[in-house]
């Protein structure tokens, strides 16, 4: 079981093959697939206890993930390390890791650095017979800097650059030559902060992980996209008492990559080389950023189905304990992520620990009792 679960989440980043999107029935979506999907998992425990809407929650160490020009209104100097065991109901092998750190150069301006590590175990090769062809040890990682810098008082913008190293392995099985490969990717945030009559309020905008392609093969196919994706949250925080508040969250997510097209049928209902509906997917990167809201082969209705929306809440006692909680939906034909989250916090100044769970709503959903660790450090 666990090397078919392997196969499958490799084949899966993969994605070399056009056969995936042939597969598809003739009136039935297709989930949108890229290339080191890594990126896309939050490892920030505190996010992901209010369901990955974190963009309107206050500042810290691990705020590059979801925007990174919240740094410029964090603490003047912080830490974090993440930890989380992926998908462990499957296979208890698979590790991510993150480590994140910043200072504030001056009242306006910010450096951070951060790096994740995805360890996906062993991945067993077979060919289509089912002998053993290849034991791999594949894994993943990413290297960033950013820069934030403050326009005024409520307003930042930062810059992100980033290397990717993506190892999901190395030889040639059932005739594809497959490569470790290296990619580069920059992101671009907005985010603003203000109060107003006792309340805090948050809004920020991000476009990331837009850089080159994935080319694991040389084979047709063989490229894949970055999840480059577009986050638009926000969040609202009632300050009653200076140290208990309560943030009520909510973030929009966006893939800005092709839609997989719907292919003619021939006479034996196989899918032929010929789109029908949709645009070709082998197109360049700047293409697919401006015709990724308009590509989709169903139209309007398939277009918003790509969408995902988060929503949460987080409850500060003291400002030292934390309770959250939130839920996060995914269209059932873009992939069918649905849970709901609760996380925990407890703060002791200068650190700070958090905890959070993941409970599925959604059958057949393999993220079940997910949980994430992180530890942070900040000096006011």
């Amino acid at each position: 079981m666990k090397t078919l679960t392997k196969i499958a989440y490799a084949a899966l980043i993969l994605f070399c093959s056009v056969s995936y999107a042939k597969a598809q029935l003739q009136n039935q979506y297709s989930t949108v697939t890229t290339g080191a999907s890594f990126l896309l998992i939050s490892p920030d425990a505190r996010n992901s206890g209010v369901a990955e809407a974190g963009t309107g929650l206050t500042s810290d160490a691990n705020s590059n993930f979801v925007n990174g020009a919240k740094l410029s209104f964090a603490n003047k100097t912080g830490i974090s390390v993440s930890y989380v065991p992926w998908m462990k109901e499957i296979d208890k092998n698979m590790h991510l890791g993150n480590l994140n750190a910043y200072h504030q150069l001056n009242e306006k301006e910010v450096l951070a650095v951060s790096l994740r590590y995805f360890d996906q175990g062993s991945i067993n090769f077979r060919d289509e017979n089912g002998t053993f062809l290849q034991q791999y040890n594949a894994n993943e990682f990413s290297i960033d800097g950013t820069y934030s810098r403050k326009f005024g008082n409520n307003l930042a913008i930062a810059l992100t650059g980033r290397f990717i190293r993506s190892d999901l392995g190395n030889g040639t099985f059932n005739g594809l030559q497959v490569n470790a490969v290296n990619a580069y990717s920059a992101d671009i945030s907005v985010y603003s902060e203000n109060t107003l009559n006792n309340s805090r309020y948050a809004w920020g905008v991000s476009l990331t992980n837009v850089g080159t392609k994935l080319k694991y093969s040389s084979s047709p196919g063989g490229e894949s996209f970055l999840p480059m994706n577009l986050r638009i949250g926000g969040g609202y925080t009632l300050l009653k008492n200076p140290n208990n508040s309560l943030t009520f969250l909510v973030d929009v997510n966006k893939l800005m990559v092709p839609s997989p097209p719907r292919y003619k049928l021939d006479a034996n209902g196989i899918a032929t080389n010929e789109i029908e509906k949709g645009k070709d997917p082998y197109r360049s990167v700047p293409s697919a950023l401006f015709t990724s809201l308009f590509d989709a082969p169903g139209g309007f209705r398939e277009e918003i189905s790509e969408f995902t929306i988060a929503g949460g809440m987080e409850f500060a006692y003291m400002n030292q304990f934390f309770l959250r909680t939130g839920y996060f939906y995914e269209d059932p034909e873009k992939g069918n992520r649905q849970h709901v989250s609760v996380g925990l916090g407890l703060k002791l100044k200068p650190f700070q620990f958090d905890m959070s769970y993941v409970a599925p709503t959604a059958r057949r959903y393999v993220l079940r009792n997910g949980v994430k660790f992180t530890l942070s450090y900040a000096i006011d």
